[in-house]
């Protein structure tokens, strides 16, 4: 493990309400007191119904917030339900997750996930953009060829691409306990950076970030790889105390 800085981020999914914000407070006290403030980024991505309320309440230089999910118009129109890169950052948020596996399997394509990021990215929201392979193509050793499809299909050369950190969680690992052998991630992680300075035609080396399945107990395991950049964490992340246990034993 590595000195370098680490991002963990909660995906809230459907979940909390007003009196949620107690978790968020316990995890900055936490954040305050500890010793390892500037090798941690801290992120937690909430329901909007929420975004403004602890928007309000949050007094942290630990913790940023974001939301999960965004329409790709950029301004106001005629969709009914639907709230846009815009209205969220003016509520408060700083990160979107976009293209989540949630998402995709509700239809979402890589063209629609293409506009959603440039609308975010319009509004200087910053985008977590997640990619990830089912079981069925990973048993067809088809890991890597989705993968650059999906980085290829869902980003433009005139992006801003300091803005947009990479979440590689595979589909058959987000809610199943499994997670992928670590030499097989390691190379992952490796082809997405790979794949990355390749289509941008650039040195840098973007933000790779690993979810699914994440807790407490396996976290370990991920700091022996020196590429991960950070961890997007889902049902564990809505526990004050599985979320500091998380980050505590990592840096174990």
């Amino acid at each position: 493990m590595t000195n370098k800085l680490r991002y963990f981020i909660g995906n809230w999914k459907m979940f909390g309400d007003f009196g949620s914000f107690k978790i968020i407070h316990k995890i900055n006290q936490f954040s305050r007191k500890s010793k390892n403030q500037s090798k941690k980024k801290i992120i937690l991505c909430v329901p909007n119904t929420l975004i403004h309320f602890f928007k309000k309440k949050l007094k942290s230089k630990f913790i940023s917030l974001g939301v999960q999910n965004c329409h790709y118009h950029q301004g106001y129109g005629p969709f009914t339900g639907s709230v846009n890169a815009s209205m969220l950052k003016k509520a408060g948020a700083e990160f979107v997750i976009l293209g989540h596996s949630e998402n995709r399997s509700e239809g979402e394509t890589n063209q629609l996930i293409k506009k959603k990021i440039e609308s975010a990215l319009n509004e200087e929201l910053s985008v977590i953009f997640c990619i990830g392979e089912t079981l069925k193509e990973k048993k067809r050793a088809k890991t890597f060829s989705i993968l650059k499809n999906q980085i290829k299909s869902s980003l433009e050369k005139k992006f801003n691409v300091n803005k947009i950190i990479f979440a590689y969680e595979p589909v058959w690992s987000i809610g199943t306990n499994k997670i992928p052998k670590m030499n097989e991630l390691k190379s992952t992680i490796k082809f997405i950076k790979n794949e990355f300075k390749k289509t941008f035609k650039t040195k840098k080396s973007p933000k790779v970030l690993y979810g699914g399945s994440v807790n407490d107990k396996n976290i370990s395991l991920f700091s022996s790889i020196s590429e991960i950049d950070g961890f997007l964490i889902g049902g564990a992340s809505q526990s004050s105390k599985k979320f500091i246990d998380i980050i505590k034993n990592y840096y174990k």
